[in-house]
């Protein structure tokens, strides 16, 4: 038998691909899977492609659901998890997908989200200096936002090493319609998305605070994109050099950070990343490089959204804090064509 796990908000794209990494998993059981607005139907209603959890139930996130679970993953909509965390046995590990418990400062909460800030967890990103073993302690993880793992990975170690100016940063990052959950919405439609690629929140985009409290940044243009596929984020980071350094010294500076890493792939000079080559994966692809013209740092960063973006990091964080091997029931290797 392996632990013992549940899934808050299995309905969800979050949710179902938790289930699929779940199911897959060797040191995992699955033992409640909740979806309020779905409660009494199968897994496989709302994802067949789960055939291994058919005959499974949806039931109501209720904290009595998650009586017999070890770790409870929580993927439910910004602002949902605190309260179900709360009630939660102290005992009970939990792997919370949202931003409830990421921000430090409630003024960053307040500024972008409603209600009142729940208080900060250990930041579920196990690639940062200090957090894999914070992790492996905790009982308690925030995972990262999707777009901030594409940001962070290219460029925490740029301003640590104190090649890339703080002040300075600039990200645009397209991302798959997964991103915006599962929720019926106009603008989502696939006669709406299909042929276009369009700017939203411009300047505004709740996981700003969380792209700067993760890397150091302090000065930051966020732009995300909504691109016409259904999962994937492909993030552009540039940033001012402090100095003289040129493109090997910067790439040097990610080789270094990323060596021993299972999940994030520095690729080969002059290759670039794509986000089908991560589709399914754990993995992040990463690349950089300096603008022969405007003398800038530009990185490019890929991941799966719904892999190192939310469920497989989630299910990363798990793994280090039951114990288990990190890279139990995870690749970097994506699926093609």
């Amino acid at each position: 038998m392996g632990v013992r796990v549940a899934v808050a908000g299995a309905s969800g794209y979050a949710g179902g691909e938790l289930l699929r990494l779940i199911a897959g998993h060797p040191g995992l059981d699955l033992v409640a899977a909740t979806g309020d607005s779905s409660a009494g139907r199968a897994v496989t209603d709302l994802h067949p492609h789960l055939a291994t959890l058919a005959g499974v139930p949806l039931r109501p996130t209720a904290p009595e659901e998650f009586a017999d679970a070890e770790l409870v993953f929580l993927a439910l909509p910004h602002g949902h998890s605190a309260a179900l965390a709360a009630a939660l046995p102290a005992g009970v590990k939990v792997v919370d997908l949202g931003a409830d418990h990421r921000l430090v400062d409630p003024a960053d909460w307040h500024r972008y989200y409603p209600g009142e800030h729940a208080g900060r967890w250990t930041y579920g990103l196990p690639e940062l200096p200090g957090q894999r073993a914070a992790i492996a302690a905790a009982d308690r993880v925030a995972a990262t936002g999707c777009y901030v793992v594409a940001s962070t990975l290219p460029l925490a170690p740029l301003i640590a090493a104190g090649v890339a100016d703080p002040d300075d940063v600039v990200v645009v990052a397209a991302s798959g319609t997964s991103g915006a959950g599962r929720s019926p919405k106009p603008h989502l439609l696939g006669s709406e998305v299909l042929n276009d690629v369009s700017a939203y929140k411009v300047g505004t985009h709740q996981h700003t605070p969380e792209i700067k409290q993760a890397t150091g940044a302090r000065s930051l243009s966020f732009t995300p994109l909504l691109a016409p596929m259904p999962r994937g984020i492909l993030a552009t980071v540039t940033a001012r050099p402090t100095g003289t350094a040129g493109a090997g010294e910067v790439r040097q500076v990610l080789a270094e950070a990323y060596a021993d890493e299972p999940f994030v792939s520095l690729l080969p000079d002059g290759t670039w990343p794509h986000t089908a080559a991560t589709f399914g994966s754990n993995g992040c692809q990463l690349q950089v490089t300096i603008d022969a013209d405007a003398g800038r740092i530009v990185a490019v960063s890929a991941i799966d959204n719904l892999g190192k973006g939310a469920a497989g990091q989630a299910v990363q964080c798990a793994n280090l804090m039951l114990g288990l091997p990190e890279t139990a029931g995870l690749t970097a290797n994506g699926v093609a064509p």
